[in-house]
């Protein structure tokens, strides 16, 4: 239990199988190629920037992303690890507001083919408009002070994984976690 005055928000970084992230996979060698953030510990919406349509990887941009739906609807096993942050009430206000902002102004937003070369080179860069989803996730944390063991602009899905912070709540299937996770919550009805 949290006090009152505290609030978990949840990184979640997937692997699925589209070609995109198993080209992620074999350059960085690293488990997960995608990141994600909430703050709803059933995953009713994830926040990043991906694909806009399923079948084709651009264009891309901010967007809220759901379990059994989109790219996540394509994949019945999708390898994740779930990550909780605790927040300050001053810090949570503002995870609120910043997804609110790219929410509302999302047609400013872009995905950065680039961005994914800087985060691969380590070349640290000021990011305003255009983001992967790990630069994204990054940024966000970065803004509700959250300590990162990398500049946003360089983060990896890999690299969001060590937040000093950040405590593994869940390695495993994303569907299964999001399945057993929503039934537990789930009022019990009587059969009349």
């Amino acid at each position: 239990m949290h006090e009152s005055n505290q609030h978990s928000i949840y990184v979640v970084v997937t692997s699925t199988g589209t070609n995109i992230a198993r080209a992620i996979r074999a350059v960085t060698r690293t488990p997960y190629s995608h990141a994600s953030v909430t703050d709803d510990p059933s995953l009713h919406q994830l926040y990043s920037f991906c694909r806009n349509y399923r079948l084709v990887p651009l264009p891309a941009t901010f967007n809220t992303e759901l379990i059994g739906e989109g790219v996540f609807g394509q994949f019945p096993n999708i390898p994740c690890e779930i990550y909780e942050i605790t927040l300050s009430e001053e810090n949570y206000r503002q995870f609120q507001l910043i997804i609110d902002h790219f929410r509302n102004c999302r047609k400013e937003f872009s995905y950065s083919l680039i961005g994914l070369l800087r985060v691969k080179m380590q070349i640290e860069k000021e990011l305003s408009t255009k983001f992967v989803c790990s630069q994204f996730v990054a940024y966000v944390l970065d803004r509700c002070g959250v300590t990162l063991p990398k500049p946003p602009s360089i983060a990896s899905p890999d690299d969001l994984r060590y937040i000093p912070e950040a405590k593994l709540i869940y390695r495993g299937e994303l569907n299964r976690y999001y399945s057993e996770k929503n039934a537990a919550m789930r009022p019990i009805t009587s059969a009349v």
